[in-house]
């Protein structure tokens, strides 16, 4: 595996809360999460004490979900797992593609409920009612409908992270996927930010889009959470 990037895609949770999205973050100590409804996502600090995993459990409330992303460090034992999943880290190596914004929108608060329901039907990740203010959506509607949506989520400082890439059923194998991720590639680059991506280990169809649309594989992940005391 190539070892592209730098340091900061090794924690992107957490130097996204600490930098850019630091207006989206609550923070106790040296423990962050974002706000409810924009993401689920928690970071502690490389080799966590006690203490720091006292203060994610106040942020997040008893009983919580805490999704760790991929932190590799171990929270307590009387944390609960929920999910293992193994995935790989992505960054654009190549050559931008070519950008077709040919039936390409911008996608606003109004269209959230839309949005919702979109991810409700493909299950592309986490997303939520505030989801969007991480970053810029774009969509792609068939006779007014959405049908297809990519957008920015995680930014740690020189890297723009590309996610929530669905389509709905009845409208894949026309090229939506490549033409949205081609879309944001083009508005990230152009303010001078590199794109990434997490992917599913066992999502083969879309590492063999991203790596056609000229990503590499960084590194390998593991996604997991947890669950409060």
């Amino acid at each position: 595996m190539s070892n592209l990037g730098a340091t900061a895609l090794d924690d992107p949770v957490g130097e996204s809360l600490r930098g850019h999205h630091a207006h989206l973050a609550r923070v106790v100590g040296r423990a962050a999460t974002y706000l409810p409804e924009v993401a689920t996502f928690s970071a502690v600090t490389e080799g966590p004490h006690g203490q720091e995993w006292a203060d994610l459990a106040k942020l997040l409330g008893r009983d919580a979900f805490a999704d760790l992303f991929s932190q590799p460090a171990t929270p307590p034992p009387d944390w609960a797992p929920v999910f293992v999943l193994e995935g790989r880290q992505m960054v654009l190596s190549g050559p931008a593609p070519a950008a077709a914004d040919s039936g390409v929108v911008e996608l606003t608060g109004a269209d959230v409920p839309a949005m919702l329901d979109l991810a409700e039907r493909t299950k592309p990740g986490p997303f939520w009612s505030r989801t969007h203010a991480l970053g810029t959506y774009l969509g792609i509607r068939d006779n007014g409908a959405l049908v297809a949506m990519a957008g920015e989520r995680l930014r740690p400082p020189g890297f723009t992270e590309i996610s929530a890439v669905c389509t709905a059923p009845d409208a894949r194998g026309r090229g939506h996927a490549a033409r949205l991720v081609s879309a944001l590639i083009a508005r990230i680059t152009d303010r001078g930010e590199r794109p990434f991506l997490h992917v599913a280990e066992t999502n083969t169809a879309a590492i063999a889009l991203y790596e056609r649309l000229g990503f590499s594989t960084r590194k390998s992940v593991t996604f997991r959470g947890f669950r409060t005391p």
